[in-house]
């Protein structure tokens, strides 16, 4: 039976990144994924990811220049990016080419379907997978990382409390772009809208992917229907006629587990983990951060034998992240409650300095401090807000 020092099970943005990183130090990898998949994704990135993962550009479809919200009365705000950009990538080929990567650099690809994970006499972990013609195959590993996405079969097999985290379900339709501009589409624009009708608890968005556009709606809500969101929104905006090239659904966690090892040889990383943002739900970043952290931790593990070391994977993530996903799902559980809410919500994003410490937090991944005295502006703002002093 092959062993191998790291087996990454999935092949996502974590997953590929864990092994990329494990192989570029010299570990023997196995990178298991099951293929055929793509995960329902807005695939916006910040300019940030670029630079910390080495990516190229030729991995965007397109370059964001703003961002309009829209309420449940409709009414509009225009958020620029003023100097910066939101990146935008299509997950079909933006995971493909991170995985040929990780494979470029020295680990092996392999597809195939986890089931489970056995040990030997002495303890040892082997890995149980089902192959592309149906047989069971096993490898042995000194180490894991589990990355198979939300509901992981590894974390739930293997990690306490896995089965516990709270879950928005996701659904996108990738439609062709329309021939032109029209007034609710622009190439150049993502389109976020927080309206009840759309998403009770959530919300929809409408992001440009270059040649295509994604059309998607998040909600929690038991027996709200995700398609029927997603149809009302493409006739609103005017892109009902457009060609539906592939429709995608997907859990997506709402908030980070509270372990993420089994205190043995296996880690966790990205949704498997629950790492995506509270209120955006933004993940592809945050997925990436995992997969390096994780890969670190486990290298340490290999090299010391100590299974505490397991454990900073989530220690550093939460230390870099941990305040601004706490901020977000704050602002989640109370600015997505009604609509009368979202109104309000959407008005206070009409404010330049909210809209400039948003895209500057966004876009660097972290919370501004240069600005103290409009931090102080924007606290009395929010409060107003949440008092309903302001006016909408």
């Amino acid at each position: 039976m092959e062993t191998y020092d790291v087996v990454v099970i999935g092949g996502g943005p974590a997953g590929a990144t864990a092994a990329n990183d494990l192989a570029l130090k010299n570990h023997r990898v196995l990178l298991l994924d099951r293929g055929g998949r793509i995960k329902p994704c807005g695939g916006a990135i910040p300019p940030v990811t670029m630079t910390e993962f080495d990516l190229p550009d030729s991995v965007l479809v397109a370059r964001i220049r703003s961002a309009c919200m829209f309420s449940p009365a409709n009414k509009k705000v225009d958020m620029p990016i003023d100097g910066g950009y939101v990146g935008m990538v299509d997950r079909e080929h933006f995971d493909e080419w991170l995985r040929n990567r990780a494979a470029s650099n020295g680990a092996e690809r392999r597809k195939g379907s986890y089931l489970r994970l056995d040990r030997d006499a002495e303890g040892r972990a082997i890995v149980v997978y089902k192959d592309e013609d149906g047989a069971e195959v096993q490898v042995g590993a000194r180490s894991l990382i589990g990355a198979d996405g939300a509901r992981s079969a590894v974390a739930r097999q293997n990690v306490p409390g896995a089965d516990k985290i709270p879950y928005v379900a996701a659904y996108h339709e990738i439609i062709r772009k329309p021939a032109a501009n029209s007034a609710e589409y622009h190439g150049e624009r993502c389109d976020v809208y927080y309206q009840g009708k759309l998403s009770p608890d959530f919300y929809a968005w409408v992001f440009p992917h270059g040649d295509t556009v994604s059309v998607g709606v998040g909600s929690a809500v038991k027996g709200f229907s995700l398609k029927g969101a997603v149809a009302e929104l493409r006739k609103d905006s005017g892109l009902d006629a457009s060609e539906t090239l592939r429709c995608e659904g997907a859990p997506i966690p709402l908030y980070p587990m509270k372990c993420w090892d089994n205190g043995k040889d296996l880690v966790l990383a990205g949704d498997a983990a629950g790492v995506v943002a509270p209120a955006s739900g933004e993940g592809i970043f945050y997925a990436m951060t995992g997969g390096r952290l994780a890969g670190e931790a486990v290298a340490e593990f290999l090299h010391s034998g100590k299974p505490a070391a397991l454990r900073l994977a989530r220690k550093r993530f939460m230390k870099a992240h941990g305040k601004v996903f706490w901020v977000l799902g704050i602002m989640q559980r109370f600015w997505y409650t009604n609509d009368k809410r979202r109104e309000r919500f959407v008005s206070l994003c009409r404010d330049k300095d909210i809209q400039e410490l948003t895209w500057q937090s966004y876009m660097y991944k972290k919370l501004v401090r240069t600005r103290p005295l409009a931090h102080v502006r924007i606290f009395f703002k929010d409060m107003g807000h949440l008092l309903g002093l302001s006016r909408v």
